[in-house]
């Protein structure tokens, strides 16, 4: 329970820092969108890039654990997705609603977690998964949120609007443009390389402050959408993450641990970035974030009690 508390009581800080602030007026009407442009302009795309640019592909290369970790994130993005969609729920709303049910917080919680709890060889694993959260996942539900935007009538003109709305989109030129610089095999010059850390490392801070102050003008969501998609990640998430690593791929203790643990984790602030970068209603997926983290401190426990054993 300590490993969990140590991670998670940061995230509730950031939160209360934002609350606080926009609460006494420290921070403006506009504090909450403004810092969330912010993030998703500059932040996280230069996180974006620096984690493709700077990774080592053959290092990171598990088969078996990033068929885990895909198939377990994109399955429950995509039964969320539809139904979602068919209740009825406009395209864009329910990928976000999708992207809030499979986006675990791999980057802030995830990483310093399995390190604590498996030890410097949790590193690897963590980092795969991050990779598949934060760009593959991310990837897709900007996608479908594009396509969710356009009206056309006709299939090639709807295509050519949604390819020059993705060209315009930071958060997926931003992985792409690293991939492609990490093929080339060059590595960043250092004064790039520091630029783009210090970027990266406000995107946690800035979007949880966001957020904050967001849930000080706009209540969490509450009611079944946000508790719903707080169970799917808590519950669905890792128990469909448990049946593939432990029965179905049959991956070594560390890595079936790791992706158990991995899939536990509360919702990230990407679906949040998402709602207020799109100006849709960002009160459930609020909520999501707000819950899910306050439910991890009982699933995260429960599986560190189940890898203890």
């Amino acid at each position: 329970m300590s490993s969990v508390t140590h991670v998670l009581l940061p995230i509730f800080g950031l939160i209360l820092a934002g609350y606080v602030c926009r609460r006494t007026s420290r921070l403006g009407e506009t504090a909450a969108a403004e810092l969330n442009k912010f993030v998703v302009w500059l932040c996280l795309p230069a996180l974006l890039f620096r984690v493709t640019a700077t990774a080592n592909w053959n290092e990171i290369w598990h088969p078996r654990f990033v068929a885990v970790c895909a198939l377990a994130t994109l399955g429950v993005f995509v039964a969320t997705l539809a139904v979602r969609w068919r209740s009825p729920r406009h395209l864009v709303d329910a990928s976000i609603d999708g992207l809030s049910a499979a986006y675990a917080n791999t980057g802030y919680i995830g990483i310093p977690l399995c390190v604590l709890v498996l030890g410097n060889d949790g590193l690897v694993p963590a980092l795969i998964a991050t990779l598949i959260v934060v760009c593959v996942l991310f990837a897709i539900a900007v996608i479908c949120v594009e396509v969710g935007l356009q009206a056309e009538k006709t299939l090639h003109h709807a295509v050519a609007k949604v390819l020059r709305a993705l060209a315009k989109n930071p958060l997926v030129v931003a992985p792409i443009v690293g991939a492609a610089w990490a093929v080339t095999g060059w590595t960043l010059p250092q004064p790039a390389d520091k630029f783009l850390h210090l970027l990266g490392a406000a995107t946690t801070p800035g979007a949880l402050v966001s957020l904050g102050a967001f849930l000080a003008a706009k209540p969490a969501g509450r009611g079944e959408g946000a508790f719903t998609l707080s169970a799917l990640k808590l519950v669905v998430h890792p128990v469909l993450t448990w049946v593939l690593a432990f029965w179905v791929f049959n991956l070594p203790p560390l890595w079936a641990n790791a992706a158990l643990l991995l899939a536990a984790l509360p919702t990230g602030t990407g679906p949040y970035m998402l709602a207020e970068f799109y100006q849709r209603e960002a009160s459930v997926v609020s909520g999501t974030i707000l819950y899910s983290t306050l439910g991890s401190l009982a699933t995260l426990t429960a599986c560190l009690y189940l890898i203890q054993q």
